[in-house]
Parts: structure tokens; C-alpha cells; sequence
């Protein structure tokens, strides 16, 4: 399915993300951007960064799991940050939902996001 890539000629992990990540003869997934909105309301849930990467964490599980993939079958994961600053209480949420070896990962601060979010994460997983 998947394989962690772990090299010493690399910085190592500093989180719960891999350095890369290889898979051979699947199908992909690419999911749109999920803000910590409430799928029922489209209005963005309260309780700041904590509970929005929560809510776009349970929102990108739902898009995985629509298109036949889930969290544990995730390759690569961007983060978008209202607040760079936030970082480390996003990581508290995020090492939560994905199971090792983790995912490759990189986090942006952005100048905006839409609806005023504080965080929008998307991926790329595997379809089997």
C-alpha cells in the first residue's frame, strides 16, 4: 500500500509526518481544501484554531471516505495557516487523525482564507 521513505540525508520528522512517502500500481485521490466548516450550516464551526482543524480533519475523512479512501491511506497532506503561529495547536489536533507512518506534510501561512478561516487542509491519498 504505502511505505514510509526514512533517510538520515534529510532533516528527520520533527512531527507526526513522513519524509516521503511511495506507492506502486493504485489509484490516487485529491481532495479539495477543507476548511473547519459545518457541513450542515456551510458556516465555519466556533472555538478558533482547535476546533477548525478539527472540523476540516473530520471533513476531509468524509471526502476520503466518499471517494473510497480514508485518513490511513492519506500520501501527502497540505496545510494552509491563517497564523503561522497557530501551527503547534493545529499539529495537537492533527497527530490525532492519522496513523503511522504518517503522511508527508507541509504547512503554509497564508495571507487569507476563504470565509475567514484560520486553517484549510487538502490531500492526496490512495484508492483501492
Amino acid at each position: 500500500m504505502k511505505k514510509a521513505i526514512v533517510t538520515d540525508h534529510a532533516p528527520a520528522a520533527l512531527g507526526p509526518y513522513s519524509q516521503g512517502i511511495v506507492a506502486k500500481g493504485a489509484s490516487w485521490l485529491f481532495t479539495a481544501g477543507q476548511l473547519g466548516m459545518d457541513p450542515a450550516t456551510g458556516a465555519l464551526v466556533e472555538g478558533g484554531i482547535g476546533a477548525e482543524c478539527k472540523q476540516a480533519l473530520e471533513n476531509l475523512k468524509a471526502v476520503l471516505e466518499a471517494g473510497g479512501s480514508g485518513l490511513d491511506r492519506v500520501l501527502k497532506v497540505t496545510v494552509f495557516l491563517a497564523s503561522i503561529d497557530e501551527f503547534g495547536q493545529m499539529n495537537e489536533i492533527y497527530q490525532d487523525y492519522f496513523p503511522a507512518p504518517h503522511p508527508a506534510r507541509s504547512a503554509f501561512e497564508v495571507a487569507a482564507l476563504p470565509k475567514g478561516g484560520r486553517v484549510e487542509i487538502e490531500a492526496v491519498a490512495l484508492v483501492e
